[in-house]
């Protein structure tokens, strides 16, 4: 059996790890737990009653999270004239076409989120094999795929995150820094919740939310009771 780091002991220390906590009671256990030198990511999960290999049961989204996610975002945008000149002055940290393309396949990716103009996507199409296994490729499902992309690099800069659930069932994102106020997390949670939920595919069948839980960075596992997100 693998032993239990000291460090991990101790900030897991007063956590039970059977129970299914209110979600204040978690968010206040995680922040008391987040000790580390840096500013800690939080991070939710949730167990979903889905089969993704079906695909009318497959999970996507996205979700602008009322407090933002803490973190730094750089986005890039595949854009020709007015929208590549409408992408930089929102404040897009690479904009291109060809150029950008060229640049991406030689591996160099240097945006975090990725939004492409329709007429971009025949373009960028060519790069599937090199966004795709990062989750960046563009899709209209979450808007990133769009005419309005200031709009669309705003979201992002301001705290838009995107979902898509695992092969196991399970949906997971940051949804904020341990540095964060409790009610600002407890936001945020439910937002994320509350996306993930109105995203329940048609193929769903039995209970959809099973199990939902949050951690830091580098601290324990919360499980908490879905009654407290206002999950049916």
């Amino acid at each position: 059996m693998a032993k239990i780091a000291k460090r991990m002991q101790k900030v897991s220390e007063g956590v039970d790890r059977n129970k299914h906590y209110p979600l204040g009671e978690a968010v206040s256990l995680i922040k008391e737990r987040a000790v580390a030198k840096f500013d800690e990511t939080i991070e939710v999960s949730m167990n979903l009653g889905v089969d993704p290999r079906h695909a009318d049961q497959m999970v996507r989204g996205v979700v602008n999270l009322p407090n933002g996610t803490g973190r730094t975002v750089r986005v890039g945008v595949f854009a020709r004239g007015d929208k590549a000149d409408e992408a930089r002055a929102a404040g897009a940290d690479v904009v291109g076409a060809e150029d950008l393309v060229e640049i991406v396949q030689a591996g160099n990716i240097d945006f975090d989120r990725c939004i492409a103009t329709p007429d971009m996507m025949p373009l960028v199409g060519r790069l599937g094999k090199v966004l795709g296994p990062r989750g960046m490729m563009p899709n209209p499902k979450v808007g990133t795929v769009t005419m309005d992309v200031a709009a669309a690099v705003n979201a992002s800069k301001g705290g838009a995150v995107e979902f898509r659930v695992e092969k196991a069932g399970i949906v997971h994102a940051g949804i904020g820094k341990a540095s964060f106020g409790a009610d600002k997390i407890e936001e945020n949670i439910r937002a994320f919740a509350d996306a993930v939920i109105k995203a329940k595919p048609a193929g769903a069948k039995g209970n959809y939310v099973k199990r939902v839980a949050i951690s830091s960075t580098m601290g324990p596992g919360v499980k908490i009771d879905p009654a407290t997100l206002s999950v049916a």
